[in-house]
């Protein structure tokens, strides 16, 4: 029986977690879930999201009880800064889409060590769809291995972001005249970029770190990259956990950058 190294422990229990997941949001979804507006803005949570979260709380940290734990159902507390390993959760990453009976919804879920991602796995559910990674490994669905687009001309290129990041502020010269999609989950954005079925994702907000923190893995190990909005790599666990937007692509990632303000 093969011996498993650290990492590919730690994504197997992601895995595993991740089905558990998906089969508890499966039984709110279309199911008229209770649903709250959140303070501040932050846009609205539902009775699946917190359960889900309570379980990946549950399963993770009996698992792994020396890894600090950043969810977005869940408080923060400084006490994850001086772990060595994190979680780093969104339980439900699309949550308007669950709400609306969209299938774009993903649990996204990840493991950070001194500020870089070394296992994640982002599932849909409902698409039946099992993005994973490990740090040095590789990136796959379902099993099968997967890689990001190579460069191309941008005017040919396909970029999931939303109208906001087409505003002309943020770009240094004429908006690149890339095709645009969208796709509520940023995490589920991240994931297309990895597969390949885009050349490129943008968000150009601030952007919390369990959004992205999966994905970003995701992407890199498919051969994609990642920065924030101005090429810096980004990295995670921090006191605020949020960084300055994500930019993830292959090929057309420098031209992406390039092109900003």
């Amino acid at each position: 029986m093969p011996v498993l190294n650290s990492g590919q422990k730690d994504l197997d229990l992601l895995i595993d977690a991740a089905r558990a997941a998906g089969d508890i949001a499966r039984g709110y979804f279309n199911a008229s879930p209770e649903v709250w507006e959140k303070s501040g803005g932050q846009g609205p949570v539902t009775e699946a999201d917190l359960r889900v979260n309570e379980q990946l709380s549950t399963d993770l940290q009996s698992a792994r009880p020396d890894y600090g734990w950043l969810s977005e159902e869940t408080e923060d507390s400084p006490a994850r800064l001086s772990t060595n390993n994190q979680f780093i959760i969104d339980p439900i990453d699309g949550t308007r889409a669950f709400i609306e009976g969209s299938k774009d919804w993903a649990h996204s879920i990840a493991i950070a060590k001194n500020g870089i991602v070394t296992a994640a796995v982002i599932y849909l559910p409902m698409r039946d769809a099992m993005y994973t990674a490990t740090l040095g490994k590789g990136a796959a669905l379902n099993g099968t291995p997967i890689n990001a687009l190579p460069d191309k001309a941008i005017a040919t290129a396909t970029v999931l972001s939303s109208k906001l990041n087409i505003d002309p502020k943020f770009w240094a010269g004429p908006v690149p005249p890339f095709k645009r999609a969208f796709r509520s989950s940023l995490a589920y954005r991240l994931a297309l970029v990895a597969q390949g079925q885009f050349d490129g994702m943008l968000t150009l907000r601030p952007t919390w770190e369990w959004d992205v923190a999966a994905g970003a893995l995701i992407v890199t190990e498919a051969g994609g990259a990642v920065s924030d909005q101005t090429g810096l790599t980004p990295v995670f666990n921090n006191p605020y956990p949020q960084i300055n937007g994500m930019i993830a692509a292959g090929g057309i990632h420098p031209k992406l950058v390039a092109a900003l303000t």
